[in-house]
């Protein structure tokens, strides 16, 4: 599949893999179909020889690819799909960390939200710039960076069921994931939290979603949140009612959630513990960090201040 995908771009393999000292373009080639070949080809024609694109092969293989790019030198490295392909080049280039490696986002998926949370392609913001990232961890020892959002809770069932929705996108897949959630998943089991220093504080909860950047599946979860600030911005909502999350959704799509109701809490950190009476399902940047099955029942999430180089270029 991905061989006419590169022949019908006017690529040959030697193009595909030639090493190049400044743009690496890891690709999805099922991602935004007719839109993302586009958007690819209008690279290749601005960039022509400086540009090296690597399409992605099977799930994990954008994390490969990124750490690959980032040993032989590149100067950016993009990721071209949606969420989770932005998800993996991150996971990929912090393996390696070097500050010299510069990340983008090419933003042809169904929800876009780090792309967006980035604010690239917009005349405001700085050629380069150094932005936060989150690193959630469990007991097993087993960690993933993330740089826009983590969901536990609905959240992670919400992820579930958008992958089992086709033809839509952004914020009408999430909106109908959403909607089957609540009615398949609803659960508010007992989660012990600690904030920073704060004492320990034991609460039914249906969700907690922490954010680096603004959106979570489309939605306008953190609005004041800046992806370069050092903060994690957190909701975690308690026993909300079925019909109280309908309510808020088209809130949720424009505004943020309410500032001020009883069941919701909303603030500023820079490390969540917690411990679940239930096994947890979690999503990091859309893709799946745990599900239930896998038994993790505490976490701990952190900022990384200023770790991750972005560049904004004029293609996104």
């Amino acid at each position: 599949m991905i061989e006419p995908f590169l022949l019908s771009m006017g690529l040959s393999r030697q193009e595909v893999r030639m090493p190049s000292a400044e743009l690496c373009v890891i690709f999805n080639p099922t991602a935004g179909k007719h839109r993302g070949k586009r958007r690819l080809e209008q690279i290749r024609r601005s960039w022509g020889t400086h540009v090296d694109f690597r399409p992605t092969q099977h799930a994990g293989h954008a994390i490969e690819l990124a750490e690959q790019a980032a040993r032989e030198g590149f100067a950016v490295v993009a990721a071209a799909g949606g969420d989770g392909t932005a998800h993996e080049v991150l996971n990929g280039l912090m393996r390696v960390g070097d500050p010299a490696v510069q990340f983008t986002i090419i933003p042809i998926g169904s929800a876009n939200d780090y792309a967006f949370s980035l604010g690239l392609g917009q005349k405001e913001i700085p050629p380069k710039r150094h932005v936060d990232v989150g690193l959630v961890r469990a007991l097993n020892g087993e960690s993933v960076y993330f740089g826009c959002c983590l969901g536990m809770g609905l959240n992670g069932f919400v992820t579930r069921e958008a992958r089992r929705i086709r033809r839509l996108q952004g914020v009408f897949l999430y909106g109908l994931a959403t909607l089957r959630a609540m009615m398949y998943h609803y659960q508010t089991p007992h989660v012990t939290f600690r904030i920073d220093d704060e004492p320990p504080w034991t609460v039914p909860t249906l969700l907690l979603s922490v954010l680096l950047g603004k959106r979570e599946g489309g939605f306008l979860m953190a609005p004041k949140a800046e992806v370069d600030d050092g903060w994690l911005d957190f909701v975690h909502a308690a026993d909300l009612s079925r019909w109280e999350i309908a309510q808020f959704l088209p809130r949720l799509a424009m505004f943020g959630p309410p500032e001020v109701y009883p069941k919701i809490r909303q603030g500023r950190c820079r490390r969540v513990k917690l411990h679940s009476e239930m096994p947890l399902i979690v999503h990091a940047d859309g893709e799946f960090f745990c599900v239930p099955e896998d038994g993790i029942q505490d976490l701990e999430i952190e900022i990384l201040p200023g770790v991750l180089p972005v560049a904004n270029l004029a293609f996104v």
